[in-house]
This record gives C-alpha cells, structure tokens and sequence, in this order.
C-alpha cells in the first residue's frame, strides 16, 4: 500500500531553478550547500545556505503562481471548560455513574470530576475573532477537536489564528508543505528573527499560517479520494496536546472535492480521536485543583489516585457514550477518519459494531491505532440501530472509551 508521508520530495525543474537564483546571488558565493523547495500552492520559493563563514539564508522570489483554492480560516486557541459526561449518564449501559466511572468522573473534595479548563481551537467568522462559526450539525461530534480543515491537492490553506489563552499557543501541520515561518513548533533549527514567530503565539497576539497543498499531501495511490492528517499545539507537544489544541485536516485527490474541499464521492465524514487524555499533564492542572475540588489544599497531585482520576480515556473529549452526532443513513458513503495521540497507553483497536468497512483495501470492523496514527476507513451502512463503537483495550473500555452511532432507518 502507498500513502503519501511527512517526508520532503525535490520538485522537477530544481537544477534549472537553482541556476537561475544562482545567477541572482551576491558574488561571491562559495558553495551552496542546502535546497529547499517550498511551495505556496504552486508558487515554489529556493531557500538556498551559502557556506561562507556567518552568511545568511536567501529567500528567492516566487518561481510561479498556480490556479488552486485559497482557504481561508479564522481559528482561535480559547480557553473552555469541558466537560467529558455532560450528560452525567453512563449512555453504553443507560444507568447512573457506578463505582467504576466516579474514578474518573465523580468530583469530591480533593478530586476535579468531569470538568476541565482546557485550550480548545475554535473557529470564528472572520478576523476580528468577535463572532464563533454557527454550529453545523455534522459537525457536532467533533466535540473538543478543532474545526476539520478541507483542501483539494493544489490548494493553499491560509489559518489565520489568534491566540485567547493565557498561555503561548502555535498550529503544527502534518503532511501539507510549509516553510519554516508557519511550521508552529520552537526549537534550534536555525532560523531567527521573523521565521521565528509563527513558533509561539503570545496571549491575545495573532499570526497567519500559509500552507500549501501539493500532490504529496493528497491520496496516493491506493488510497481513497481523501487522506486525513493532524494539526496541533507544539510548543510543549505533551501538554498543549493534552490540553486540547488538536484538530483534524483533510486533503481530497485534485478534482475529487466539491467546493468545500470536501471528497465529492463521499456522503458523511466522521473524525475520531481516540486518546487517554492526561489532564495531570496540562497547563490547567492547578486552576482546575484551585476550581473544581472541594478543598484544594488536600489535594496531593503525586498521589496515584488523583493521577488515575484525571486520566481521561476519551473519543474526542467525551467518556462512557456521551459523544453526540454519529448519525447516518443506510446506503450513504460514509468515511471515518481515525487519529490518535498519546504515550505508551495509547494503543487503540476502534471496533464499530453491526457493520464492516474497508481499510487499506481489506475489509474489517476494526483497526488498529497507536500515537500519532492518522487512519481513514470507509463504510456503506446496511443494518439499522444504535450501535457500539469503542476501544478494544480491556482496560480503555471500563474507563469509558466507547460511543454510540446511530444508523437511522
């Protein structure tokens, strides 16, 4: 099977590209040591390192403008107190919080319970970030996730973001092409300056990540008409993740989309994250002491109890069949796509009931998921009811990995 991966690809036409910023350079000019194409749609930019001593990067004018979509979204980071049972109801067996679920849900004088202040991306009307996008029901599943980002193959998405946490908050893509201005991760890759900003966002500052959209962030080969990948906070990975800055992008095969970007051969997209959520390990974890348990000062946040108890064994934010939205209807072409972060825990076997679908060719009713995996699987629902979908990992289903999804008649 073959699935295009995070992995840079020179573009044909380098060698002529590179003889004609060559020309262009400051004389003289030793050696050149790194190529690096970027492209902006189909505008291609040459980031070229000379070898003389303290030389500095030089960013070539564009090579050429193509004819895709720019997609534009206005996403903030926002601060929201989440609740993982809102229904305060274990809706898998339709009775009332047991001994079982209260570890993790039952709030107490040193235990949070089910709510947390968390970091969630939002998405908002325009760039004043004063108005949220009005819910669209197909997108209520979605629950603590971001807004799903479509682009078709030759697209650029332009995000333009706005940080309202209180801490320093970034978008990191995964499988689009980016230069090193938008990539929304700090650390020592030799860059200074202006490239550094898109690194970290301050409080209320704001920033504009252009992403470009070529071949190799769309489907390969054997793949389907669409491909999901990630966007995330990566300043602190393990805490903005866990927080709950993650969101999930979407590319479709070049004149597969309808306008949205969306893939025009399928009737109902799902996004699952399935993810044993460590809200010991967020930027929160003192506020929500000091908010949610009934005296703060008992807590001891070492104590393997309270570390159990905020360890949340989630299907995008919710525990024990509180993720509302999955519906659909028998016949629709149906395409779920199923990512994942986390630690060494974090391996998941997605297991849909009363259905089958097909997976990287071969038919099942389950796959399999570990961190960092970004899978897509493709169902026509036949037989209808309410059914059970959740993780197959023993300990993961009594901590309230599950959902239901409703095949309607």
């Amino acid at each position: 099977m073959t699935h295009h991966t995070d992995l840079a690809a020179a573009g044909a036409g380098v060698s002529e590209a590179l003889n004609r910023i060559r020309r262009r350079l400051p004389q003289p000019v030793m050696s050149l040591t790194t190529l690096v194409m970027v492209t902006m749609g189909s505008v291609g930019f040459v980031v070229l390192t000379a070898a003389a001593a303290g030389s500095e990067p030089i960013v070539a004018a564009p090579l050429q403008q193509g004819a895709g979509t720019t997609r534009v979204y206005y996403i903030a980071a926002d601060e929201v107190d989440w609740d993982y049972a809102p229904s305060a109801v274990n809706q898998i067996t339709g009775q009332p919080f047991g001994e079982t679920e209260n570890v993790f849900v039952e709030r107490g004088a040193n235990r949070i319970g089910k709510v947390y202040r968390k970091s969630l991306y939002r998405e908002y009307t325009d760039g004043t970030f004063r108005t949220p996008k009005a819910p669209d029901a197909r997108w209520q599943h979605l629950g603590m996730l971001g807004p799903i980002i479509h682009a078709e193959v030759g697209d650029t998405i332009e995000v333009r973001f706005k940080n309202n946490t209180r801490f320093p908050a970034s978008i990191h893509p995964h499988g689009v092409r980016y230069a090193k201005d938008a990539e929304g991760t700090p650390y020592n890759d030799g860059t200074s300056g202006p490239a550094k900003a898109d690194d970290a966002v301050a409080p209320g500052g704001t920033f504009t990540y252009r992403w470009s959209v070529p071949e190799r962030a769309g489907p390969g080969p054997h793949d389907g008409s669409s491909v999901v990948w990630m966007y995330h906070g990566h300043i602190d990975e393990v805490a903005d993740t866990n927080a709950g800055l993650v969101g999930a992008l979407v590319v479709t095969r070049r004149g597969s989309a309808r306008s949205d970007g969306s893939p025009a051969d399928v009737d109902r997209e799902f996004v699952i994250y399935m993810s044993v959520v460590d809200e010991n390990a967020t930027p929160y974890l003192d506020h929500n002491i000091q908010t949610f348990t009934g005296r703060p000062p008992t807590v001891k946040t070492d104590d393997e109890e309270f570390v159990e108890s905020n360890l949340m064994h989630a299907i995008n934010g919710f525990v024990y069949g509180n993720l509302p939205g999955l519906e659909m209807r028998p016949g629709q072409r149906v395409r779920w796509y199923v990512i994942s972060l986390g630690t060494e825990v974090d391996l998941h076997g997605p297991h849909w009931h009363g259905q089958t679908g097909l997976f990287m060719g071969i038919r099942t009713d389950m796959i399999e998921l570990m961190p960092g995996s970004m899978n897509v699987l493709d169902m026509v629902p036949d037989e209808p009811g309410i059914w059970l979908m959740h993780c197959h990992t023993n300990d993961h289903i009594l901590a309230g990995m599950q959902a239901l999804f409703r095949v309607a008649q």
